[in-house]
């Protein structure tokens, strides 16, 4: 039999991941061992025996095999979640492209260890008859330190350490000293950092689901009784009420002592779906995000791996928070690009969780009002349970949507942002005390600048990507991050006619208080979101009604739900339709759809306004139409043409270096490998930006309708990598189904 060697992490606390130790696998345990598996292993000198976990197997060690130690047995008494967690990363380095390492940093983000919250008491021990004598006689050795305590704890039995030594200007010597008198005992009590106040009452109402939404609960609780764990798409038009499914659900779950994981898109999110799930399951709910600290992050996590929550929700990484018990992971806006990692590895939340929720025994819900064609698409071909939700919640209707041709408008004369109905709208809204929203999907203040003699465009030195000018007079790199000062002259022709182009958050900001300036208006974009809970307390001061109009990014038209939100403007529709990316038309039916959903929700009804150069293209109008059918159909009849994902998978090999001979090498060796296996190969060819921050970049699509046979491409690839020695020059990095073009 061959010789077996497996790597091993002793520790697995955040900071020791990159410590990989080697052992041989005896021969009595090579047909049992697997990866993620809890082993015990004799560690450093003294060979005491030590828990580890199995990271990886290999038939070679690049050790003197004469030093290297064998296993002493796998633990099967208590399998823990750290094992199915490097399970799971395991899964993630065969089906995205990674080391091991990173995958294993991916699956355990917050495990660095930081020191716990705690608070110190001091609690009377001596029984309340004896306490007045000793008191006495205290205060006849003039003991007037312990005097002083021992009065105050017989009057409240416990007090903090803090009173002792502030108020009561106790010293430690002296508590040190009766404690050893036994008339008291210092306590330590731990305690959670708090990751947020969520202004919401705990109620354990019940919520009367419509006919629609029980059925499917209904649906959920058979299954889920029976073990027949499924994954649900849950497509339900904006407004119908999915939140509520969710809940329902997750109650059912809950009932099973089992716990939920609820995964939302982005920050700006979190504020209003907490404030409902913490109506619904009081304390029980927790959040987690990239604003919390280190130590709200390990507590959060803490309070999950030990049963002290039952709900947490967060963005992509929350969906590795380790439960013990794990029955549901809900998957809100499913469609949302920020479910794909753009770091290495590039997983897809979406594939992670159902993959996780089979190793668990949980179910799945993914929910959208616009589904991902992918998604879609394996509920076409029954993968998926297809839910869908055709009615709005509390019978609102949906909105009137009018879709505005700029170039008509132009052509009157008008050359404002907003188009001749928009403006009047927005003051027929202001004038009625209701609510605006103006969307626009990017950011900054301007676009780009150039030249209006000579066209000249204002590039970064050290990209191939125009610069954007921000509001305080600087020109900005958004990939490196160069800047510099707004310049006067053109460099090229030395003409005094530089100008800017594009519309921005703020440049519409401006524009609102020159039209209307008795509306008070709120800016939300990244500029305004950078600090923690700002995003809370810009949505919060909108829901209050302290703002008449709500000018901002992709953030403002994903789920927020305000009643007296009853016009809402998307200003520029066409600037997602136009991007490189085979996607950009789902994404802007998505973008425009749910942005029309978020007008008419309360009791009034709702309009839209969509502005475009673009009015007949078959995203805006059936956006306009709030029709997913008949954009589905459109769309995937396209794909199939282009032979583009979900009908065929694409896998992406992106490779980026200083010396670019050597990367245009590199890139047409790696295109010859692949070709070998009969898969359809495109390129190698420049990447959209071809140089960034003085890195040349190149790209090589591949493609084949079956996703395993891509998978083979990458570990053939991977392998090549690996024996060339690739990585010492070269960033290399696999991408399956992209998001994002390159």
């Amino acid at each position: 039999m061959e010789k077996l060697y497996a790597d091993i992490i002793i520790n697995i606390s955040h900071e020791a991941l990159d410590k990989v130790f080697a052992y041989k696998v005896p021969f009595s345990l090579i047909q049992d061992i697997r990866v993620g598996q809890q082993v015990v292993v004799p560690f450093g000198r003294s060979n005491k025996e030590q828990t580890g976990y199995v990271v990886n197997l290999s038939r070679t060690v690049n050790y003197d095999e004469s030093k290297v130690k064998e296993i002493i047995r796998i633990e099967t008494d208590h399998v823990g979640v750290e094992a199915k967690m490097i399970e799971l990363a395991a899964w993630i380095r065969e089906n995205y492209g990674s080391t091991m390492i990173q995958a294993l940093k991916t699956v355990l983000p917050v495990q660095e260890k930081v020191a716990r919250k705690a608070r110190k008491y001091i609690e009377l021990t001596m029984d309340a008859v004896h306490g007045p004598a000793m008191l006495e006689e205290y205060f006849s050795k003039h003991y007037v330190a312990k005097a002083r305590l021992l009065a105050a704890l017989l009057d409240h039995h416990k007090i903090s350490w803090e009173m002792a030594s502030k108020d009561l200007k106790i010293s430690k010597s002296t508590v040190d000293s009766m404690e050893k008198e036994g008339i008291l005992h210092v306590v330590t009590e731990y305690y959670y950092r708090s990751p947020g106040q969520f202004n919401a009452a705990y109620s354990q109402t019940e919520i009367t689901l419509n006919e629609q939404q029980q059925e499917l609960i209904d649906e959920f609780r058979e299954d889920f009784l029976k073990k027949n764990y499924k994954t649900y798409l849950l497509h339900g038009i904006t407004g119908s009420g999915k939140t509520e499914v969710y809940l329902a659900a997750i109650e059912e779950v809950i009932k099973k002592g089992k716990q939920a994981i609820v995964l939302i898109p982005e920050i700006a999110l979190t504020y209003q779906t907490v404030t409902r799930f913490t109506k619904r399951f009081g304390d029980r709910v927790s959040i987690l995000n990239s604003r919390l600290s280190k130590g709200e992050k390990y507590d959060q996590w803490l309070r999950a791996k030990r049963g002290d929550i039952d709900v947490i929700i967060g963005p992509r990484s929350a969906l590795f928070v380790p439960f013990p018990n794990l029955g549901l992971i809900v998957i809100d806006e499913e469609h949302e690009g920020s479910y794909k990692s753009e770091q290495t590895p590039k997983y897809h939340a979406r594939e992670v969780a159902i993959k996780k929720a089979q190793m668990e025994g949980a179910s799945v819900i993914l929910g959208s009002a616009t589904p991902s064609m992918d998604s879609y698409k394996h509920a076409q071909d029954g993968t998926y349970r297809l839910w869908e939700l055709t009615k709005r919640a509390k019978e609102a209707v949906l909105p009137k949507v009018y879709i505005e041709d700029l170039r008509e408008e132009l052509k009157a004369g008008n050359r404002s942002m907003f188009s001749r109905r928009l403006r009047d709208l927005i003051q027929d809204r202001l004038d009625k005390g209701e609510q605006i929203m103006l969307f626009l999907n990017r950011r900054g203040y301007a676009g780009f600048v150039s030249c209006r003699s000579c066209g000249h465009v204002m590039e970064c030195p050290h990209c191939d990507i125009s610069m954007t000018y921000h509001r305080d007079g600087r020109l900005r790199c958004h990939y490196c991050g160069y800047e510099q000062p707004m310049l006067k002259v053109c460099p090229e022709c030395g003409s005094p006619y530089i100008g800017t182009f594009g519309l921005g958050t703020q440049k519409v900001e401006a524009a609102l208080y020159k039209e209307f300036p008795q509306a008070r208006v709120l800016r939300m974009d990244m500029d305004t979101t950078k600090r923690k809970n700002s995003h809370e307390k810009i949505l919060s001061a909108f829901s209050d009604g302290e703002a008449d109009i709500l000018v901002g990014t992709q953030m403002i038209v994903k789920g927020h739900d305000f009643a007296n939100v009853t016009l809402v403007g998307v200003l520029a529709a066409d600037l997602s339709l136009h991007a490189n990316d085979y996607r950009a038309g789902e994404r802007t039916f998505q973008l425009l759809t749910q942005a029309a959903g978020r007008a008419g929700r309360g009791s009034k009804p709702g309009e839209v306004v969509i502005q475009t150069y673009s009015p007949d293209h078959y995203s805006i109008q059936t956006a306009a139409r709030q029709d997913y059918h008949a954009f589905y159909n459109e769309e995937i009849a396209y794909r199939t043409m282009m032979k583009y994902p979900p009908v065929w998978q694409m896998l992406v090999v992106f490779a980026s270096g200083e010396d670019k001979a050597w990367l245009d090498k590199v890139m047409d060796a790696m295109a010859e490998v692949v070709k070998h296996m009969d898969l359809m190969v495109i390129g190698p060819s420049e990447a959209g930006f071809g140089k960034i921050n003085d890195q040349y970049r190149k790209v090589i699509y591949i493609k084949n309708k079956d996703y395993e046979i891509l998978v083979k491409a990458k570990n053939r690839l991977e392998q090549w990598i690996d024996l060339n020695n690739i990585r010492k020059k070269l960033l290399v990095n696999f991408d399956f189904n992209p998001m994002n073009s390159y």
